[in-house]
């Protein structure tokens, strides 16, 4: 069978730091409630927030809730459907491989990362799951926006916990 070619890379977009504002405030509020601070916007084509998610780990004791689940599912029900074709998810935290999987599985077009993530990180810097030529789809991945303040919360959230 033919792997078909990936879709063509979208120009970059100026409203990405915008959406990945409101993705700070949501890991923010996660971090301050005593999980990772990781949070995700899933935008339209139309360029309208239809879903929303933070780490919620610890809050609700689902080993699922990253924030990318979260806002895909929340985007899901938005929009009626599983299929968010033509959408892009904002994630201050490089995808790990089961939101990865999430991402390929929702039909995501791009996605838009602030920090990378040397641990774990399925979108370029350990596995490129969203690239993979062998999957059934593709996602474009624009990272790096806004990267120092998506990787400061990170350290600094970490860094507290080290010194107890």
């Amino acid at each position: 069978m033919a792997v078909p070619d990936p879709l063509p890379p979208l120009p970059f977009d100026p409203r990405y730091a915008g959406w990945m504002a409101r993705a700070i405030d949501l890991a923010s509020a996660a971090g301050r409630h005593g999980d990772v601070p990781v949070g995700a916007v899933v935008v339209s084509p139309g360029g309208e927030v239809v879903g929303e998610g933070a780490n919620a780990r610890e809050a609700t004791g689902d080993p699922t809730a990253h924030a990318e689940v979260v806002a895909l599912r929340e985007a899901a029900r938005h929009t009626g459907g599983w299929r968010l074709t033509d959408h892009t998810l904002v994630v201050t935290l490089e995808p790990c491989p089961m939101c990865a999987g999430a991402m390929l599985l929702a039909r995501v077009r791009t996605v838009v990362l602030g920090a990378w993530d040397p641990r774990a990180g399925a979108c370029g810097s350990v596995w490129d799951l969203a690239r993979d030529g062998r999957a059934n789809h593709w996602v474009e991945v624009v990272g790096g926006v806004r990267e120092e303040d998506c990787a400061r919360l990170l350290t600094d959230f970490f860094a507290g916990r080290r010194l107890r």
